[in-house]
């Protein structure tokens, strides 16, 4: 979108609904992301998404090599509604497309190397892989992975589903990154592509203002 339909479009929500857009930019972040692969049960997908959404970390990497396009319908639903989700084929294609990025990839697992979620330094924009509860994440991950993290446990279980996981981690990165010098929030040029792609998924009668204000231009 131009600036000018930019503003066009927003001049049709609320000054509430603008003003709570300007603060969430605000606090969102792309220097942490997440990559989910090949979850088989849709709701830890969805819950992972909310909860990137709510600790205001944008983007979402979905692949899914192994269960398929499998996340559509909850896509439909609303899951994504305020995150930006990339997919993929394959776990090379997205290891690859996020490296090219200058991601550190960091892959969530009890790996004999992985740091303690207390011991993990966060100072580059980073990613972190989740695999399936069952299976955890493939070898490819494992072995592409630039570090590993886990979350210590005490008690007989020895595991936390995929979205209790996401959780933690990112409520306690987030807050580090708010609380450090690192350059961490969002570019113009990012805050204009995402206001852009919210308003598009919130305004319930956006063709008809696209139409509206094309007619007006011409």
């Amino acid at each position: 979108m131009n600036l000018e339909l930019t503003e066009y479009l927003e001049s049709y929500l609320t000054p509430r609904r603008q003003q709570l857009f300007k603060e969430v930019l605000e606090q969102r972040t792309r220097f942490l992301t997440v990559a989910i692969e090949d979850v088989g049960h849709l709701h830890n997908t969805s819950a992972v998404m909310r909860s990137c959404d709510a600790f205001g970390v944008q983007d979402v990497h979905v692949i899914e090599e192994l269960k398929g396009k499998r996340i559509d319908r909850e896509i439909a639903m609303g899951a994504q509604k305020w995150t930006s989700v990339y997919r993929y084929d394959s776990t090379k294609e997205a290891l690859s497309s996020l490296k090219s990025k200058g991601y550190k990839i960091v892959a969530t697992t009890p790996h004999h190397t992985a740091h303690k979620l207390e011991d993990f330094k966060l100072d580059q924009p980073t990613v972190l892989f989740f695999g399936s509860e069952k299976d955890g994440l493939t070898d490819t991950v494992i072995e592409a992975a630039d570090e590993y993290i886990y979350i210590p446990t005490f008690g007989f279980t020895q595991s936390l589903n995929i979205s209790v996981c996401a959780a933690i981690l990112l409520q306690e990165l987030t807050q580090r990154l708010r609380n450090s010098n690192l350059d961490w929030v969002l570019k113009p040029a990012d805050i204009t592509q995402i206001k852009d792609l919210w308003l598009t998924r919130n305004l319930k009668n956006y063709d008809q203002l696209i139409e509206h204000f094309n007619s007006k231009v011409k």
